[in-house]
């Protein structure tokens, strides 16, 4: 998805450009820029592809535990499926990044779809048959995170190719609220689907992907901001995005802000789950807890752009981001699944708001040749945060008292709000 985070924030602004500000005006390439309605046309088919790719990896990434489990496997090994998941995709994508830069984007987009939705489809045809195995679906999980860290890094610095400066907000906005609602729905569909037929959420996952590939195939849109080839190897071209990002000001404020918010929601979300399932509040409580954080993201991340035109980007950063503290801190005297869902869904409510505002700025910042490598290092280092998190918050649940986790973590979102203040001025410096 768009996004510099895996969890697929995004960034922008106000209305879209007219048709006149397109013309006379040169891609990355080179080359003259589309006209807008042709532009308009692919953004809208990037938005359905990115959005059925989350449906459908929300639809069948909620039960791939429970398949597990009823086949007899022990969570342990769950677990290591998905933190090869995870991990495959922190690995990858930095890597994949570098032929997405050289010009390669929309064919890494739509054959690491295609791919995907083969990988996927074999597992539900195999569950179907009833000869589904482990290392059948080890395999076809592997290949699928292989393809979507593919697409993921491919796919950054798309809203750059395909909308005007002014109107990247509004379209990053657009695709975060995709993936909120898909968080929402896509978890509904798949428990669902898995109850009539445990194949259904699978397929439904393989054909979000061909969906996707074929959204991808009908753009029209060149999509290239070719990079020279500098001849210094893969692995040194995958590391220009880290040297990009170390030494840009506003680029370290977004990988700071970004990594430590991941990995403090991650945290508090975990958190939240071992406590309400400690005090027998049963499934129900817990997953509409859920859908109220859901539904507040997205309602976030629509509210996003209208709050940085309305009130100025740095003062939507440096707001939203002290008003996480004594919502963060307020957690530890949460008791009930009515107090974790308020105060959860003010915070996934106000998280959106500062993540598109410098999302979109991370965008302006970039070179269009290196969007999809800096994106990947901000995406991997992320990611990183938010997959460590489940282990600190076990750890936190376990050995300390039931108050230290929601303190620890406002602490810390405490020394991010005194830096994001200080350097709030890189964000109007890059409007």
């Amino acid at each position: 998805m768009e996004s510099f985070t895996q969890a697929g924030a995004p960034d922008r602004r106000g209305e879209l450009a007219r048709p006149r500000l397109f013309r006379g005006r040169r891609s990355a390439s080179g080359s003259a820029r589309p006209p807008r309605k042709a532009t308009d046309r692919d953004f809208r088919l990037f938005w359905w592809a990115n959005a059925a790719d989350a449906l459908g990896t929300q639809a069948s990434g909620v039960v791939l535990p429970l398949l597990l489990l009823s086949l007899g496997h022990s969570p342990q090994t769950a677990g290591l499926v998905a933190g090869l998941s995870v991990g495959s995709g922190l690995l990858l994508g930095p890597l994949a990044a570098v032929p997405a830069d050289r010009g390669a984007r929309k064919t890494i987009m739509f054959w690491s779809a295609l791919v995907a939705a083969l990988a996927m489809g074999s597992v539900a045809l195999a569950l179907f048959l009833g000869r589904l195995t482990l290392a059948h679906l080890l395999a076809a999980v592997a290949v699928e995170r292989f393809c979507t860290a593919c697409h993921d890094a491919a796919s950054r610095g798309t809203v750059v190719l395909l909308c005007p400066p002014d109107g990247q907000p509004r379209a990053v906005a657009r695709l975060a609220a995709a993936d909120q609602g898909a968080l929402v729905v896509g978890p509904v569909l798949g428990g669902a689907a898995y109850q009539l037929l445990r194949a259904l959420p699978f397929l439904a996952d393989a054909l979000s992907y061909a969906f996707a590939a074929l959204c991808v195939r009908a753009m029209r849109t060149d999509l290239k901001a070719s990079a020279a080839h500098s001849g210094d190897g893969l692995l040194r071209e995958a590391a220009a995005g880290l040297r990009l990002v170390r030494g840009h000001p506003l680029l370290r404020l977004v990988l700071v802000w970004i990594a430590l918010v991941n990995g403090v929601a991650v945290t508090l979300y975990y958190c939240t789950l071992f406590a309400l399932e400690r005090s027998d509040s049963g499934a129900l409580p817990i997953g509409l807890v859920l859908a109220v954080t859901g539904a507040a993201g997205l309602a976030g991340s629509l509210a996003a752009p209208r709050a940085a035109v309305r009130l100025g980007a740095a003062r939507v950063l440096v707001a939203a981001t002290w008003l996480l503290v004594p919502l963060t801190a307020a957690l530890a005297l949460a008791d009930g699944p009515w107090s974790y869902g308020i105060l959860l869904g003010a915070l996934s409510l106000l998280i959106p708001l500062p993540a598109i505002v410098l999302q979109s700025r991370a965008l302006l910042a970039t070179r269009p040749e290196l969007q999809a490598r800096a994106g990947a290092v901000l995406a991997t280092v992320s990611g990183t945060a938010a997959a460590l998190a489940p282990a600190l918050a076990g750890l936190l649940t376990d050995g300390a008292a039931a108050a230290a986790p929601a303190l620890g973590c406002a602490a810390l979102l405490t020394l991010l709000a005194l830096h994001t203040t200080r350097r709030a001025g890189l964000v109007g410096a890059a409007a």
